[in-house]
């Protein structure tokens, strides 16, 4: 299934139906009077997020949506019935705002979460409501109201507890599989991941969390190069960045200061957030040479974070990286 974590959705909730004008005419029952019933409301939408999806590549096709109207009221005081409620689902995580105006109206962040975002119409009223001591035959109804329409903007963001950054294969990727369960694609070329990949790491029986793939950054990304600019939003979510840079590179210490830079650019908040390094590919070393050039990267960016090293191909190094995770996230 296509990943598509941005589209847009045109909303019409139903009318109101309009109120009867009626009079009683029964035989042997002289003046009646009035006896038209109100019409039915009209039906709202709402959007209920449903932890089945995973993705909004469904509103590429259908992109307008209308609710049931309300009926019109009849004689005897019989009124319309109300239109139905229409429920859209959403994935979990999706953020929803008015198009015109950029205001956020919900964030859908739990299973069977529902989201007023169009009210349906009200009803109009049948001329049995006018009458009085001094209006005795009204011919007045009132029409029911038209229903809300609106054009939201719904974009996608993982829920994630961490989140996987790096330059294009640093092997993000490749970790993800080995600490989950997830099946990533890995490639020996860049931007092989082109859709964030969610993968859950369990610890042991009873503790797990849930960490995002997010597609290789470059520079110049906070500005709209590469693929990086489109998926960093889905790292807003996360508690904890796992900032993966091949060890085997020469340049490491630049690779992690271009990630870092695009970071900032594109939300400073996002760059103070708690970042570990993990330094992989340690297989293609033996346990000094990993060692001195874990010193030396740590010198070069003055790190004060964690710093962690592994190889995801030989299943080395992990334990302590998923443990220490799992405390932190605790």
């Amino acid at each position: 299934m296509k990943f598509v974590d941005e589209a847009r959705i045109t909303v019409h909730a139903g009318d109101g139906g309009d109120g009867a004008v009626s009079f009683r005419r029964e035989r042997f029952i002289p003046r009646g009077g009035p006896d038209g019933g109100d019409g039915g409301d009209g039906g709202s939408i709402y959007l209920i997020a449903d932890e089945r999806l995973n993705t909004l590549v469904d509103f590429r096709n259908r992109r307008r949506f209308t609710a049931e109207g309300g009926r019109r009221g009849a004689g005897r005081e019989r009124t319309g019935k109300s239109g139905d409620d229409l429920l859209v689902a959403v994935p979990v995580g999706t953020i929803v705002s008015d198009h015109d105006t950029n205001e956020t109206i919900g964030d859908l962040t739990r299973d069977g979460q529902k989201l007023l975002v169009a009210r349906g119409g009200e009803r109009g009223l049948g001329n049995a409501r006018f009458k009085s001591s001094t209006n005795r035959a009204p011919r007045q109804s009132t029409p029911g109201h038209e229903g809300e329409t609106r054009e939201l903007a719904l974009e996608l963001r993982l829920l994630a507890d961490a989140g996987l950054i790096g330059l294009p294969n640093a092997g993000k990727s490749t970790l993800l599989g080995a600490i989950s369960a997830a099946y990533p694609k890995t490639a020996d070329y860049p931007f092989t991941t082109l859709h964030p990949s969610l993968g859950v790491v369990k610890v042991d029986d009873w503790r797990n969390f849930v960490v995002a793939d997010l597609p290789g950054l470059i520079e110049g990304a906070a500005a709209g190069a590469g693929l990086g600019i489109r998926f960093l939003k889905h790292a807003r979510r996360t508690r904890l960045l796992l900032h993966v840079v091949d060890l085997s590179d020469a340049g490491a210490a630049d690779a992690v200061r271009t990630v870092e830079g695009e970071l900032t650019a594109f939300d400073g908040e996002l760059a103070r957030r708690p970042r570990w390094l993990v330094c992989t590919k340690t297989d293609l070393f033996d346990t000094d040479t990993v060692e001195s050039r874990r010193q030396e990267l740590i010198a070069a960016l003055n790190w004060k974070q964690p710093v962690f090293c592994l190889s995801a191909i030989a299943r080395t190094g992990l334990e302590p990286l998923k443990q220490a995770a799992m405390k932190f996230l605790e």
